[in-house]
């Protein structure tokens, strides 16, 4: 962990501010092999040591003077996080239009799937390859465009991952094969959406504090835009002006709004030039390792519906085509509620606390979808589910923020849970697509699959509570 050479912003006297550039000056491998005292003139005159527990450095706790001293140190830099103002409300516009064209996009893969297994002739789970490249793509480069984030190079991975996902689209509007489909809308575009996505949330992050559930609940709300958007084009264009310019009508949307998003979106933490690509000290905290176990699970289920809810209803319901995106619009938009609502109350109560239920929740829904056996019911079913499953789109970002104290590091530590994630996205929906296969075209599997995982999730996320809550010393219903 490296600080900025600069004395320190508080009032623990000229000793610590002479000591302080190089308290911190060891690299990571060195401090973790040996104990750290560190002495403070404060009122007291108490004296806070780091002490080798267990085989893990109390350091590591992202509650101890150490990251406390971090904070401190960055505060001096830039200042606390203003909660508002211009700017920040600027950036949540410009990130819920970065949300519309890569979450938005995935969510509508939905219209696409329907099309293409008619139009290709391909089983559903050759086609759920498509999306799920580019969903988990979307996830596996925030790694590296989370620490480029970090580094000041936010702008740049932006224009890049514009280039990519509109040159995505409008090669798949000239694409007449399978292998060119899945190169052009699943890779390309798939890119193009892991460069905007990492960067766009760590940015509007650091603008946020108490505010930052909301705000990224704000953010989140462009996947439900872009899921009404999308797919109403696909309805109403598709009949009219044929398969190409449909699709060319969206990449001219998505150059637009892209554009705008990425003039108003502007860095605010300095650049941390130096660290590693990857913070492996991270996963000794618990809460980080418990959350990334559970997030993981977490997208192996909760995409299923809207993979294959429009399929669905045409193979078990009967419903034309037209009306199975009904569904599929119904499904996106309700989701506002839950992507706005939970994160509401998140700033309150705490994201964790709010995502515990709202995955156990999502669990009990998909085991429900089993039961539904009539038109109108599913129409309940997909309104219910759009909302909690809009929630926890939105709240695993937020969650995941909070468990990062020192904000250059967003970028980085945000990214190495959406690289493992990915993988989640990618076979997820091929699993269940295969499952249906086996199962001779009956969805029930595939429910099972993803409601089974979504139930374990709620365990997960309770785990990391639970060391988080023990951490801070909290009692029971401490706000996690």
């Amino acid at each position: 962990m490296t600080l900025p050479a600069q004395p320190y912003a508080d009032n623990h006297g000229e000793r610590n501010r002479a000591a302080a550039p190089n308290a911190f000056d060891k690299p990571e491998a060195e401090k973790s092999d040996e104990v750290i005292t560190e002495s403070n003139n404060s009122e007291d005159e108490e004296q806070s040591s780091y002490q080798v527990q267990d085989g893990f450095p109390e350091y590591l706790s992202p509650y101890t003077e150490l990251d406390r001293a971090v904070s401190r140190a960055s505060s001096a830099t830039i200042g606390p996080p203003p909660d508002g103002g211009f700017a920040a409300w600027m950036s949540v516009a410009a990130g819920h239009l970065v949300i519309m064209n890569t979450w938005g996009v995935v969510n509508s893969f939905g219209v696409f799937q329907t099309y293409y297994t008619t139009a290709l002739n391909r089983a559903p789970s050759d086609i759920s390859w498509i999306g799920s490249i580019q969903a988990f793509l979307l996830f596996f480069v925030g790694t590296f465009t989370g620490r480029l984030t970090d580094a000041g190079y936010f702008r740049s991975v932006m224009i890049v991952g514009m280039a990519f996902a509109v040159l995505g689209i409008f090669a798949t509007s000239v694409s007449t094969s399978y292998w060119q489909i899945f190169l052009a809308q699943g890779v390309s575009t798939g890119l193009g959406n892991g460069c905007l996505f990492c960067p766009s949330v760590a940015v509007i992050s650091s603008y946020f504090q108490k505010k930052r559930s909301l705000a990224i609940g704000i953010v989140a709300c462009g996947s439900v835009t872009g899921g009404l958007v999308y797919p109403s084009m696909m309805r109403e264009l598709l009949p009219k002006i044929g398969f190409g310019w449909t699709v060319r009508a969206i990449g001219f949307l998505q150059a637009a709004t892209l554009t705008i998003a990425i003039s108003c979106l502007k860095a605010r933490v300095p650049p941390r030039k130096t660290g590693q690509l990857i913070e492996w000290a991270a996963f000794k905290e618990l809460e980080y390792t418990f959350y990334t176990i559970g997030a993981f699970m977490c997208f192996w289920g909760v995409y299923f519906p809207f993979f294959f809810l429009a399929s669905y209803s045409r193979d078990v319901q009967g419903m034309s085509y037209s009306t199975s995106l009904n569904l599929l619009l119904l499904l996106n938009g309700v989701g506002v509620i839950g992507r706005l609502l939970p994160n509401y109350f998140a700033d309150r109560f705490g994201t964790i606390n709010m995502f515990i239920p709202v995955a156990a929740l999502n669990g009990l829904l998909m085991y429900a979808w089993i039961a539904v056996s009539s038109t109108e019911g599913l129409y309940v079913w997909s309104s219910m589910y759009g909302m909690s499953g809009g929630a926890i789109q939105s709240l695993f970002p937020a969650a995941l923020s909070r468990l990062t104290t020192d904000p250059r590091k967003q970028g980085t530590r945000m990214g190495m849970v959406f690289t493992i994630v990915s993988f989640s996205v990618l076979t997820g929906p091929p699993i269940a697509g295969a499952i249906l296969s086996l199962m001779g075209g009956r969805y029930l599997g595939g429910q099972a699959f993803a409601g089974s995982c979504l139930v374990v999730v709620a365990g997960f996320l309770t785990a990391a509570r639970e060391v988080k809550r023990r951490k801070l010393g909290e009692g029971t219903l401490a706000r996690v």
